[in-house]
């Protein structure tokens, strides 16, 4: 009897309204026929944090360590960071100049206990997950704004102006 887990895919979105302005993060796990869906909205924050929380929170969610995951993403912002070394450049610099720190440090946390690939695939052109993932983006936003959350988004974004 094998101890492999199941390979999990993680499908990501981050929207605002305004940016900055009102945004969310929507994100769906699937692993062996199982799904579980996570959303967050803020009522002040911009489209490439709420990229990047998503992907982060999904990666949050996976239960346990050294999993396989593949993301998949319509953010060029965060593929591209991965894929190209980016982030690993803006490590060595201390990230130093480099937009949202505080989650580059937090994804690279969780992104060195996993085997992460990354999959970019186009926006809003009709991709299931993308779709949803979208919707809980863009619902999540707009209930921090009717819930009347005047603060902004908890993860430091006016530390990153």
């Amino acid at each position: 009897m094998g101890t492999e887990k199941p390979p999990i895919f993680l499908y990501t979105d981050g929207a605002s309204s305004g940016n900055p302005g009102p945004g969310g993060y929507g994100a769906i796990l699937k692993c062996a026929g199982y799904e579980k869906e996570l959303s967050g909205g803020f009522a002040c924050t911009t489209n490439n944090r709420m990229e990047l929380l998503a992907v982060i929170k999904g990666l949050e969610a996976v239960k346990w360590q050294n999993a396989d995951i593949t993301v998949v993403s319509d953010s060029t912002y965060v593929v591209k960071a991965v894929k190209e070394g980016w982030i690993f450049n803006w490590e060595r610099k201390g990230f130093a100049k480099t937009k949202n720190p505080d989650l580059w440090i937090r994804f690279l946390n969780i992104y060195r206990q996993h085997r992460v690939k990354f999959q970019w695939i186009k926006g809003h052109a009709g991709h299931p997950e993308n779709e949803r993932c979208d919707a809980l983006a863009v619902a999540a936003g707009a209930g921090a704004v009717a819930a009347g959350r005047t603060l902004p988004d908890d993860t430091g974004y006016l530390a990153s102006l």
